[in-house]
């Protein structure tokens, strides 16, 4: 008689004594009608005009060539910032509701912003997979509290934990390009070859994506397969190989001014903005560019000009992976979906910026000092990002930046390409979508729903719409009649062609925030403000804000500066930086910068190894990269401390080289009441040699901390990765008296408000 297997109660086959008298089933994942496959590209800090295809000057051939097979939505929407807008796109929930209200190095003890997606939101990858899909993630994930990104993890929000099968790339919100953070599946690994040798991210991953398909279309070409691939491009730093960089040399010499207005006629020739589109007035802080100094000019110049190499390249890496799938036989049945995460960049602040991480430092940018380096931007001695003038060029026609949900942070670019489907090659297609209609789009396009719960646990609402309809119909309309948005205390809302929006400002009231009313079916580009002449519609609308937040978990608004909530993500217990000792024994996998110790009120670090003078050199120590950041290294056995800020270099050197055995170094660094560091370094208690730092830095570098090697030069005196060969026994950081996770003290309040602000 048959029986049901304890594990499987649900078995549709039948079990009975012997195979003579049961009868097998081969259903379940990987035994299922043969899907599409999907790839998923995303762009990071790429505006609305500055692809080709959607009307700037800046080369994209293979991504307009995508263009002209597929369809362009102009009317295509995200939240504003990275982390949030791909929280969307892979679930179809909208941010909030997921858990990342901005960033995922933002956890607030708030639903809304706990710097990881809820499992009650599962994302598409782990619904394909369970479908029978091969699901690959590459290049930039930022989904995960950054708190958690280290060799201890929990691995739960890391790629893997969120249903893909192999991932590599990395997990910060950027990394350097030429010496990046690289995870492969759950462990950090070096970079496959040198800067020297013709390294750079964007065609590693890509190589790697290629792989990825490469092996399951090879092994298992029933299988179809998802691919989500998610550039560091355009997120600065902003950085190419030399030659795209000299493509561009002198490009952008006629300015901003003159940018926008050709983009913004190229857009009315393609299509891509109604014939009456109105270019909206420059962004506050925005100087017409005539009115710029000759040095000013020619350093915006050369940072947009980086910005379009990496761009002109990061295209010829798209191109590389559709020849892929076409070589292959692939390409006709692949729905792939090209986007950005939000609008251009403004952390470059009005003149543009060398180093990024001076942004966060509340640095200004020293352009007549800087115009001395314009052939580093670019390179690997360069973390650039563009000026305001040039992102709300990128932004054409629109207003403000990434940040902001005025058109220029939430209004972005979106492919549409399946030769397969699509009848309308090079279509432009108007309806309002949002980053949560995509990923209802890959499951309708794969013939599959959302479960109600997902490995045990209960799913919330899909929150979007399939746009799967206005693939094949240009006049199908999606069927959403409202959005929100929300994002870093700016909102907006968008219901039947109208938008109410308000730029939030830190501090004030939010019902003080002055509202605006735009209707966008008539004013694509948000230039006449309609709040005094229809004050009904905009109270109706304001209203219906409120009521969306409730609904989607956007409350407690929460106005803080984004320094103050890193400095509050520190707090949780139990994440590696929340502590005031760290005692670390190499060798050890690499350490993201939010779980290194804070180092902006000092510290003592002892170093516990052993010297051999036949192997006298080598990092023991170090932090950052070759434009900011710190090492502690043996040079001819004589201990060395450099601190690089930003290219200004310090150096503390002990006089004497090490005798052979166990040493124990010790390195105090103090910060003095003007900001500046005095230094200490001991060899075995001895005297101590003493140096002085001119800053220390509120934040070090994006890039985190290494121990027996540094993987990118922090000082010219040494090539990397520069391996110590000897015994590192143990490693002990200690903070001064301050509360854990206190990256400003209160003296430091009002300046990073004030930078805020400026935002």
């Amino acid at each position: 008689m048959p029986y049901e297997h304890p594990a499987e109660q649900d078995f549709p086959g039948v079990i009975g004594r012997t195979v003579a008298d049961s009868m097998p089933d081969w259903s379940g994942p990987g035994f299922r009608d043969r899907g599409p496959n999907v790839v998923m590209v995303v762009l990071d800090d790429t505006g609305f005009a500055h692809l080709g295809c959607f009307g700037s000057s800046i080369e994209t051939p293979n991504i307009d060539r995508l263009a002209s097979r597929g369809l362009r939505y102009n009317n295509f929407h995200t939240t504003a910032l990275c982390s949030a807008s791909r929280a969307c796109l892979l679930t179809g929930r909208n941010h909030h509701a997921a858990g990342i209200r901005a960033l995922s190095n933002m956890d607030t003890g708030y639903p809304n912003s706990r710097g990881a997606v809820t499992p009650r939101a599962a994302t598409i990858a782990a619904i394909l997979r369970d479908s029978g899909y091969g699901t690959f993630a590459a290049g930039k994930w930022h989904l995960a509290p950054m708190g958690e990104c280290t060799a201890a993890g929990p691995f739960r929000n890391w790629p893997l934990g969120k249903g893909f099968d192999g991932f590599y790339g990395f997990l910060q919100g950027e990394t350097d390009q030429f010496t990046p953070e690289i995870t492969r599946d759950n462990h950090f690994v070096p970079q496959p070859k040198s800067v020297e040798e013709g390294y750079h991210f964007s065609e590693d991953v890509v190589d790697r994506a290629i792989d990825y398909v490469r092996d399951q279309a090879s092994l298992v070409p029933e299988k179809p397969f998802f691919l989500y691939l998610a550039f560091g491009a355009m997120h600065s730093p902003h950085q190419a190989p030399k030659a795209w960089r000299d493509k561009y040399r002198g490009r952008f010499d006629e300015g901003w001014d003159v940018a926008r207005e050709r983009w913004l006629a190229r857009q009315k020739e393609l299509g891509i903005v109604p014939p009456d589109t109105g270019l909206a007035p420059r962004n506050p802080g925005v100087r017409p560019w005539d009115e710029l100094g000759r040095n000013e000019q020619r350093f915006a110049a050369a940072l947009q000009e980086a910005f379009a190499a990496m761009l002109d390249h990061t295209d010829h890496q798209v191109g590389r992976l559709v020849d892929f799938l076409e070589s292959m036989g692939l390409a006709d049945d692949t729905l792939l979906i090209l986007v950005s995460d939000n609008g251009a960049s403004q952390e470059g602040g009005a003149s543009g910026i060398m180093d990024e991480m001076k942004h966060f430092n509340l640095m200004e940018e020293d352009v007549d000092r800087a115009v001395g380096r314009l052939d580093d931007i670019g390179g690997p001695d360069s973390h650039s990002n563009i000026p305001w003038g040039w992102a709300q060029a990128g932004n054409t026609p629109l207003k403000w930046y990434k940040q902001n949900t005025h058109g220029g942070g939430v209004r972005d670019p979106l492919i549409v390409h399946w030769p397969a489907r699509i009848h309308t090659p090079g279509a432009i297609r108007t309806a309002f979508c949002h980053a949560v209609d995509i990923a209802p789009t890959v499951l309708d396009a794969a013939g599959l729903e959302m479960p109600a719960s997902v490995a045990g646990v209960e799913q919330m609402p899909i929150h979007g719409v399939s746009l799967l309809p206005t693939v094949t119909d240009p006049s199908a309309e999606p069927g959403r009649r409202v959005q929100y948005f929300e994002m870093l205390s700016h909102r907006g809302l968008w219901k039947d062609g109208w938008k109410a929006v308000t730029h939030h400002q830190s501090g004030v009231p939010f019902d003080d925030d002055p509202w605006e009313l735009y209707h966008l079916e008539n004013d694509f580009s948000e230039c006449h403000d309609l709040a005094t002449a229809e004050p009904e519609r905009l109270k109706a609308m304001v209203a219906a804000w409120w009521r969306e937040a409730e609904i989607h978990g956007v409350l407690p608004l929460d106005d803080r500066p984004p320094l103050e909530l890193f400095r509050a993500s520190r707090r949780r217990p139990g994440l590696p930086a929340s502590r005031r000792r760290f005692v670390y024994y190499p060798p050890l996998s690499h350490i993201v910068a939010d779980a290194c110790p804070p180092a902006f009120h000092g510290w003592k670090t002892t170093v516990e190894l052993e010297y051999d003078p036949a192997r006298p050199d080598g990092a023991l120590v170090a932090r950052g990269n070759r434009n900011s950041g710190f090492v502690l290294y043996l040079a001819d056995g004589r201990p060395v401390f450099h601190y690089n800020a930003f290219h200004e270099h310090t150096h503390v050197a002990g006089a004497e080289a090490l005798d052979a055995g166990r040493h124990r170094l010790e390195l105090e660094v103090r910060r003095a009441d003007d900001g500046s560091g005095e230094v200490a370094l001991r060899v075995d208690g001895g005297p101590a040699v003493r140096g002085r730092l001119p800053r220390l830095l509120l934040i070090v570098s994006s890039l985190g901390m290494d121990f027996g090697c540094s993987p990118s030069p922090i000082c010219p005196e040494y090539a990397a990765p520069f391996p110590y060969r000897s015994p590192i026994h143990r490693v002990v950081f200690e903070l001064p008296g301050r509360a854990p996770g206190d990256l400003a003290g209160k003296a430091d309040e009002a300046d990073v408000r004030a930078a805020a602000s400026r935002q």
